[in-house]
């Protein structure tokens, strides 16, 4: 049940960065569902993966380079979902920020809902 309400705030997090930041195009509700859910996969899979690789750099940049391995994570979330698209680095890197963003809010708020129910 967890994992299906993260996916369907993932997917919150793509409508509302497609519908402020200009270089990111959503065809409808079924793709920020599915971005939700490949978004997720690629969070819990591919983004440790690159944290561990590019640790040099992103202790250099005292951690602002997490916020590209980011824009990376999102950019690869729209090349493999139909109708989710983003057009460019600086669409990428500001999709990024807003997902982040509006993620770590929305999760606050219904996590800490859900924690005081139980």
């Amino acid at each position: 049940m967890r994992f299906l309400v993260r996916v369907v705030l993932n997917a919150i997090a793509i409508a509302i960065a497609a519908y402020v930041v200009p270089g990111i195009i959503v065809s409808g509700a079924a793709a920020a569902l599915i971005g939700g859910l490949i978004l997720g996969f690629v969070n819990a899979i591919v983004r440790p993966i690159l944290i561990l690789l590019t640790l040099p750099v992103t202790l250099l940049t005292l951690g602002l380079f997490l916020f590209v391995v980011n824009a990376i994570c999102l950019a690869l979330t729209a090349a493999l979902v139909p109708g989710f698209g983003i057009s460019g680095a600086g669409g990428a890197f500001l999709g990024a920020l807003v997902v982040t963003f509006v993620s770590w809010v929305l999760n606050a708020l219904v996590m800490t809902d859900a924690r005081k129910e139980a």
